[in-house]
């Protein structure tokens, strides 16, 4: 379903038309949030996650999966992919070992746990240079032994960073992101004969794939020109290189957040 709706009189988002960009399997949780302050949302999935991982470096990686002292995720995707990969190698949680566990934000702390594991340590600022700085505030990471676990279009900033601490960093991407074909959607014809209030974006995969979708996302006269939502500094940033301008920003990058600032903005 493209499109949902709480018409509640007197809710914050009522009478607003949000779009929102997420993959569909990720969507869920920010729509929900949206529709209950009486938005209507509107769903354009720009990208697309599957898992993917090459064979070679992921024997590797789950041979020694005990000898990691620190497995550290840098989002939500790479908790879900990693742990799919690892329950198809392994049947019990306890094969993993005695590492201890660093996420980037809360939603990535929310998949661990979901596997009832609890996470060491968690940055204020859930970029990932704040992550590499929480690391080595709990402890020297010099010759310790960790894991990143990633996409293949994250950056590398923290493997980088802790590589620059003298610490013994192996990569291990677990999924890719492709772009979603949303121009024949039914939630785009909507867009486009519409417009909408916001348009918000969680990630810099969603930013490229709408700018290399625009010519099948561009409003007709009169549609309403949407306002631009960001997920955090890393979107706003990609946002700015290809010349959106940022209307407003969660004060951290959590759905939570990202409600609470569209709230913010019309409210005004």
């Amino acid at each position: 379903m493209s499109e949902s709706a709480k018409p509640s009189a007197g809710l914050p988002l009522t009478g607003r038309r949000i779009v929102i960009t997420r993959a569909r399997e990720q969507a869920g949780e920010l729509r929900d949030q949206l529709a209950a302050l009486g938005a209507t949302v509107l769903e354009l999935p720009l990208i697309e996650i599957v898992s993917e991982v090459d064979a070679t470096t992921a024997d590797e990686v789950f041979g020694g999966i005990a000898s990691y002292e620190w497995l550290v995720f840098t989002s939500a995707n790479g908790v879900r992919h990693f742990f799919g990969e690892f329950f198809r190698r392994f049947r019990d949680i306890r094969a993993i070992g005695g590492a201890r566990l660093a996420a980037v934000g809360p939603a990535t702390a929310k998949e661990l746990a979901a596997l009832h594991l609890e996470v060491d340590v968690m940055p204020s600022e859930h970029v990932g240079e704040a992550l590499v700085n929480a690391l080595c505030d709990y402890q020297s990471v010099e010759h310790v032994k960790m894991l990143v676990v990633t996409g293949d279009r994250n950056r590398d900033v923290v493997m980088l960073g802790l590589l620059a601490r003298q610490a013994i960093v192996d990569q291990l991407p677990v999924y890719a992101t492709g772009e979603a074909e949303a121009g024949g959607t039914d939630a785009a014809a909507e867009f486009r004969q519409h417009g909408a209030d916001a348009v918000l974006f969680a990630s810099g995969s969603a930013v490229e794939s709408f700018v290399k979708q625009a010519s099948t996302l561009a409003l007709r006269p009169g549609a309403k020109r949407p306002l631009t939502g960001s997920m955090g500094p890393v979107t706003s940033d990609a946002l700015r290189k290809v010349g959106v301008p940022v209307d407003f920003e969660a004060s951290t990058a959590t759905s939570e957040a990202l409600v609470a600032a569209v709230v913010k903005k019309f409210q005004r």
